[in-house]
Order: structure tokens, then sequence, then C-alpha cells
């Protein structure tokens, strides 16, 4: 019989096992403390050790290199455009970014998506994970060159 409520060992509180990380060493195959105390100790040792995990993410290359950076504006100049002239307007306060996704009304990391870059201020707004599924649906936004489009497909 498997049991569906475990204890954390941290807070103490009594949760559901979807509420633990899996760690295939445990015996029910769930970490002993609960997401939320792990989330916590990890944003603790990050702030304790800060200078040694910048140094851990230089190395490791999380950076995107400035080179990279130059190169893919410049071929993907049309999306760079529309990107900064959204970005530009809500700064500006000519459009309002909403607080949550046209899809599924969630309020974390809300993306204006264009179906079509040639219509730049033309925005859906869409959380990161929505954002994503129209994408692996629908393929990439137009650009409003099909010669553009038929080169990035090839």
């Amino acid at each position: 019989m498997t049991t569906t409520i475990k204890t954390c060992f941290k807070c103490g509180a009594e949760k559901p096992l979807t509420e633990f990380y899996k760690h295939p060493m445990m015996t029910d195959g769930h970490l002993g403390k609960c997401k939320e105390c792990t989330k916590l100790d990890v944003r603790k040792n990050r702030k304790k050790r800060i200078d040694y995990y910048r140094e851990y993410d230089r190395k490791r290359g999380n950076r995107i290199s400035n080179e990279w950076i130059t190169e893919y504006r410049k071929s993907n100049a049309q999306q760079t455009r529309a990107r900064n002239a959204v970005n530009n307007a809500v700064r500006d306060g000519r459009i309002i970014k909403p607080k949550s996704c046209s899809e599924c009304s969630s309020e974390f990391a809300i993306h204006g998506h264009h179906d079509d870059y040639s219509k730049p201020l033309e925005v859906r707004w869409l959380c990161a994970a929505c954002h994503h599924q129209w994408h692996a649906k629908n393929g990439p936004g137009k650009s409003g060159d099909i010669e553009q489009i038929k080169r990035k497909s090839a």
C-alpha cells in the first residue's frame, strides 16, 4: 500500500506526495522535505554564497556572450525591432501589459507574443507555458518577408 500523504521533516506539515520532489534513493521515492522548504533552503544557500555561485555560473556558461547577442539581433532584425517596440510602448504607457495570460489566466511570466512581426504593436499576452505551446503548435511567427521564412525553414 502506498501512501499519498507525507510529513515534511523541516516544517512538519502533512502534504500530498505531489508537494515533494521525486528522489530515487528515498524509500517512497520522494525527498523528505517539501518543495517549499527545499526552495527556501536553496534561496538561502545561494544568497549566503552568492560570490561562489556567480563565479560558478560564469564558468558554466550561463551568460550569453555579447558577440552571440549581436549576431542574433542582426539575423533576427525584424523580431528584435518588434520586441523593442512593444517594450518601449509598455514603458511609455502606450500599451498596458495585463497581469495575466490571455489563454489560461496565469499571472506568472507574461510574454508579449507576435503573430506577425510586421505588426509590432499587435501582441497577445501569454504566459511562458502557453507561449511555448503556441509555437510548438504553430511554428515561428510571420516575419512579413516570405523569403526570410523560407530560408529559416530550409
